[in-house]
């Protein structure tokens, strides 16, 4: 694929940053996209593996075609490659964007650390694609007759509200929030990934003949039993929202918070949004964040666009290799030490450091009380400290949907970690007519692994109702 030599002759050169003293001052998307000349360079690296790992389950949950459309790119057929992509991948724009590229650590190039810069092409693709008025809504020319309720619009939801309109079906997308994209738009910052991206596809979903209904919490303003009656299937993406609880003392201070209200807050600020909650600002304030995952990560680059004094990060694993050993590691996804644009930007970082607690006073917080830990991430006695902080934001992941509500009403079997039960060839759950898919169903996991979960639950929902599909699996 590419050029048969290419990955001799070219050097992997990816898309840069604004530098950071300047990206801090907007919420704007900040990365310098590679031109379309420098993109067919870099697709011409793509070689003839025999073995392509980046598109099988280790390096693309949705099986990307990855040495097809980097050989149309080469050959300066864009309009073929977003084709090509789009075959597997309904939102190549937001993969292209906030996707980790587990691709690129599959990537053969990586045994030599330097990878085919895949996800820089799949970007560039998808926004040419957009530039160029090719990316239209597919109208279904037959109607099936049958109704849909999709509950939930994020990067799963829309995947299969997508894939059922085009279908045939009268699809129903049903979303708690004021604008459809879940934590799409309300957990990721724009910074990166630009809200407009979402908008343009709802508006592409809508004119392929799926309805978006929105300030509908089911289970707390429309009955679940309702829904259920009222249509056909029912497929809930809701996410995986309830957080982690790290049971911290002194975590009812004032000024210690989870990540995703602050983050919330600060999406609805950007878009335009009217913000309910008393305001969580990191402007002058001496800012700790307790996790080491993507969520802490936005809360660092938030808290400097805020303002901050300083951010320190905490995570409670030891400092990992600058580089993995690739003949055990490869071609799965490698425990590394990586650094983050947000990280870039000036935060410091604590690794081997357990939380202990948060201590306050008057009521608010002054600082976080922290110990090294050993190799079994025990407390080592003796090496306790305190971090100043003003503010702390507890960004330590995600334990199961929210039950209240829609989950309590439907009565659904659960699996062991709180996730609704459903296996990845149905998606079906042990109530009749309806089906689970993305965090909801597998817990929290990638955006691509969403998109991945929507497709493959509209490909069942449309055989179950019909006999038979056309969908991609």
């Amino acid at each position: 694929m590419g050029k048969v030599t290419g990955f001799l002759e070219i050097d992997r050169q990816d898309q840069k940053y604004q530098p950071a003293a300047d990206r801090i001052r907007h919420f704007r998307e900040f990365t310098l996209p590679l031109n379309d000349q420098d993109v067919v360079r870099q697709a011409a690296r793509c070689m003839d593996c025999g073995v392509p790992f980046c598109h099988g389950d280790t390096g693309c949950p949705v099986h990307n075609q990855i040495p097809d459309w980097n050989d149309l790119v080469y050959s300066n057929d864009w309009q073929e490659a977003s084709r090509n992509l789009h075959s597997t991948n309904n939102f190549p724009e937001f993969t292209g964007r906030v996707c980790p590229a587990p691709c690129e650590e599959a990537c053969t190039l990586n045994l030599e650390n330097a990878p085919v810069a895949i996800k820089s092409v799949e970007q560039s693709i998808a926004d040419k694609a957009w530039d160029q008025g090719w990316i239209k809504p597919e109208i279904p020319t037959v109607k099936t007759g049958r109704k849909i309720a999709v509950v939930g619009s994020g990067p799963a939801g829309m995947a299969a509200a997508q894939q059922l309109a085009r279908a045939g079906h009268d699809v129903h997308v049903y979303e708690r929030e004021a604008k459809a994209g879940g934590l799409l738009r309300y957990g990721i910052p724009d910074f990166k990934m630009e809200k407009h991206f979402i908008d343009r596809r709802v508006a592409q979903i809508e004119a392929e003949g799926a309805t978006f209904h929105y300030g509908m919490n089911i289970g707390v303003n429309k009955p679940m039993a309702e829904l259920v009656a009222d249509h056909d299937a029912v497929l809930l993406t809701g996410g995986s929202e309830a957080p982690r609880d790290p049971k911290l003392p002194g975590a009812e201070l004032e000024g210690v918070h989870y990540a995703m209200p602050f983050l919330v807050q600060q999406n609805r600020r950007v878009g335009r949004e009217e913000i309910h909650d008393e305001p969580i600002i990191a402007t002058g304030k001496r800012v700790v964040v307790i996790g080491g995952g993507d969520t802490a990560s936005d809360c660092v680059g938030t808290s400097f666009r805020q303002g901050a004094l300083n951010v320190t990060q905490l995570d409670i694993r030891p400092m990992p290799p600058v580089r993995e050993d690739k003949l055990t590691v490869w071609p799965y996804w490698p425990t590394k030490f990586r650094t983050s644009s947000s990280q870039a930007e000036g935060a410091e970082r604590e690794f081997a450091c357990a939380t202990l607690g948060v201590v306050g006073k008057n009521g608010k917080v002054t600082g976080v009380q922290c110990a090294r830990v050993d190799e079994k991430r025990r407390p080592i006695e003796g090496t306790e400290f305190i971090i100043r902080a003003d503010l702390v934001f507890m960004a330590i992941g995600f334990a199961h949907p929210v039950f209240e509500g829609m989950l309590s009403e439907l009565g659904a079997d659960l699996d062991k970690r709180g996730n609704l039960s459903a296996d990845t060839k149905s998606y079906r759950t042990s109530v009749d007519k309806v089906f689970a898919a993305g965090d909801m169903r597998r817990g929290q996991s990638l955006v691509v692994w969403a998109i991945r979960e929507g497709r493959q639950a509209a490909h069942s929902i449309d055989k179950h109702l019909m006999g038979s599909t056309d969908l991609a699996w």
